[in-house]
Parts: C-alpha cells; structure tokens; sequence
C-alpha cells in the first residue's frame, strides 16, 4: 500500500503504523488472512486520515537577454509563486528567480527559447513540497483505480 498509493496511486510517504492488538489460532489463521486483514485496516486507517497529494516546488534561475526580461516574466508569472519571484539585471543579461511547480516546466525549455531568440537557460533544484490544488487533488482521486484484490 505505501508504494501502491491510497488515494491517487502514488507512493505514500512520512507515515507511521503501529500494531496494537491481534490474535492467533493455532488452526484457523493463516498468513493471507493477517495480510488481508492488515490492508484493510491500513486503508481504512489512510481514508480517516484525509491524505493529501504533494507536488515538488523547484527553485528555478532564468538567465535571458536584459531586453527579454519583459516576455520572460510575463510568461514565468503564470507558473511562478509571484510572492517568491525575483529580478536582477547585470551586464546586459537579466536574472529571474522564482518558485514553480515541476510540472509547469515540462516544456519551458521550448517555450524559453521561443521567448528570447534562443538565448534563454534556466537551472533549477528541489526546494519544497506543496499540497496540489485541491481542484486538482479531486482529479487525481477521480482518476485514480485501485487495484481490485478478490476476497
């Protein structure tokens, strides 16, 4: 279940069980059944606990051309945290750092390049993990199909 997911099929993280209670019968308990057991109650247990979904933030440094500057933050500021985002100019490049989901840079290398003639980079390294909006937490939740097991 940790690597299976609970509620959107990804893996689970930061969590702790703890077994309290259980039984045995010499004759009548087999390990599928503990196993069938534990699993329930671990699902059971995930659902109470309103688990969220996390996407990763990265910290991303735009280098473009000075007379670029304007495309490139108009274009980043919709992606980007714009309580975290940051300018500076210098020698005739300009610097732009912000906070972005990873997913909103699945193409903006592409989309860079178009906006500065080329001459756009950026780097970029894990800085946090946020919730998913919750608009988008429901699609995952909605999309997502547990693996079926027969009782």
């Amino acid at each position: 279940m940790l690597s299976g997911g609970a509620i959107a099929g990804f893996e689970l993280q930061d969590v702790r069980v703890s077994v309290y209670d259980g039984k045995h019968h010499p004759v009548d308990s087999k390990e599928v059944a503990f196993v069938a057991a534990g699993k329930k109650a671990f699902i059971s247990a995930i659902k109470e606990a309103g688990p969220i979904v996390l996407e990763p933030i990265v910290r991303v440094a735009i280098s473009t051309p000075a007379a670029s500057i304007g495309d490139v933050t108009s274009d980043s500021r919709r992606v980007a945290r714009a309580s975290a985002a940051r300018t500076r100019c210098r020698a005739g490049r300009a610097e732009i750092q912000a906070l972005v989901p990873l997913a909103e840079l699945q193409d903006y290398l592409s989309r860079l390049k178009a906006l500065t003639g080329g001459e756009g980079t950026y780097t970029m390294d894990l800085s946090h993990y946020d919730p998913v909006p919750p608009r988008r937490q429901q699609e995952l939740a909605a999309a997502f199909k547990p693996e079926v097991e027969a009782d």
